[in-house]
C-alpha cells in the first residue's frame, strides 16, 4: 500500500456549538484534495481533535471522508487508543466502512515497555486485514517507541508504514532496517525534507492544510534531483511549520491551523474544550504569519 507522499492530517470542523458541521466538512475535502494536493487524508487524528471525538462521531466521520473523496485520496482512519481491545473494535468498525488504512497511535498515558508496544500493534494487526500505520509521538504519548520496536514490527505483513515524530536518527534507522516497502512518513512538517534526505517517504502533515501545494513542489524538486531548489522552498515554508505550532508560544495544535484555514476563507470553526482558540497575541502572529 503507498498512501502517497503528502498526507494531510485534518482538522475536524465544527459549528458554533461544537458539533461536526458536515457542510464544512465536505467543501475542506474537496479543498485538500483539489486545491492543496492532499494524496492522503488523516481523518479523526490528534489533529482532528481524536480525544474530544465519540466513536460515533469518528464512524460517521470516516463514513462520510470516504464517500466525499470517491477514490480521490486515501483516507486513513485515527482508530488507535492506549486500550488494545478498543483499538481493535474501532478498528474491525474502520475496515467494514471501507478505509484504506487507519493510523494507531502509541498508547498513552499508561507507558508500556517496548514488548508491550510490540505486542499492542501486533495484536491489532491480527485482528483486521486493513494495511496499518503506528504512530509514534513521544511528546504527546509519553513514550518513545524505539527503533527496533518498529523495524520488528514492520515485519507484520499489514504494518505497512510508521508516522515517525522521535527523531531523524529513528527515521534512518527505521530505513535501514525495515524491508524496502516499508514507508517511513515524518510526523513533523520541519523535518519533511530531512527525512526525505535519509531515506523517508513522505509527510503526514498539518501545514499542508495551508501550504500543501508548495510541500509537494519541495517533495517534487527533491525527488526529481533538484536538492537546491527542495532546500530553498524548505527555507521558504519554515516559518509556517514552526509557527503553528508555536505561536509565539507552543499552542496545541489544531488552534493555530484551523485558525489560519479561517484566515483563508475555509470555514472549518473553532476546537474542543479543553484546547482553546488563539488568543489575541496568537491570533495577530498567525494573521502575521499567513499573510
Amino acid at each position: 500500500m503507498d498512501f502517497g507522499r503528502l498526507i494531510t492530517a485534518m482538522v475536524t470542523p465544527f459549528d458554533k456549538e461544537g458539533e461536526i458541521d458536515w457542510d464544512a466538512v465536505s467543501s475542506l475535502v474537496d479543498y485538500l484534495i483539489e486545491e492543496q494536493k492532499s494524496e492522503g487524508l488523516v481523518v479523526c487524528g490528534t489533529t482532528g481533535e481524536s480525544p474530544t471525538l465519540s466513536d460515533e462521531e469518528k464512524l460517521q466521520m470516516f463514513s462520510f471522508v470516504l464517500e466525499k473523496a470517491a477514490g480521490r485520496c486515501k483516507v486513513i482512519a485515527g482508530t488507535g487508543s492506549n486500550n488494545t481491545k478498543h483499538t481493535i473494535e474501532l478498528t474491525q468498525k474502520a475496515e467494514k466502512i471501507g478505509v484504506d488504512g487507519a493510523l494507531l497511535v502509541v498508547p498513552y498515558y499508561n507507558k508500556p515497555n517496548q514488548e508491550g508496544l510490540y505486542r499492542h500493534f501486533a495484536a491489532i494487526a491480527a485482528e483486521t486485514q486493513l494495511p496499518l500505520i503506528p504512530y509514534n509521538v513521544p511528546g504527546r504519548t509519553g513514550i518513545c517507541m524505539s527503533a527496533d520496536t518498529t523495524i520488528r514490527l514492520s515485519q507484520i505483513p499489514n504494518i505497512v508504514a510508521t508516522k515517525e515524530c522521535a527523531s531523524l536518527d529513528h527515521v534512518a534507522l527505521i530505513v535501514s532496517g525495515s524491508p524496502q516497502d516499508f514507508h517511513v512518513y515524518s510526523g513533523d512538517d520541519s523535518s519533511a525534507l530531512p527525512a526525505l534526505a535519509v531515506g523517508g517517504h513522505g509527510i503526514i502533515s498539518v501545514a499542508s492544510h495551508i501550504e500543501g501545494v508548495r510541500m509537494t513542489e519541495m517533495i517534487s524538486a527533491y525527488l526529481s534531483g533538484s536538492v537546491q531548489l527542495a532546500g530553498q522552498l524548505h527555507r521558504e515554508l519554515f516559518p509556517i511549520f514552526k509557527g503553528l505550532f508555536e505561536c509565539p508560544q507552543p499552542l496545541p495544535s489544531p488552534s493555530a491551523v484551523k485558525y489560519a484555514l479561517e484566515l483563508r476563507g475555509v470555514k472549518v470553526g473553532s476546537v474542543r474544550l479543553p484546547l482553546t482558540p488563539p488568543n489575541e497575541a496568537e491570533a495577530e502572529f498567525i494573521r502575521k504569519l499567513v499573510q
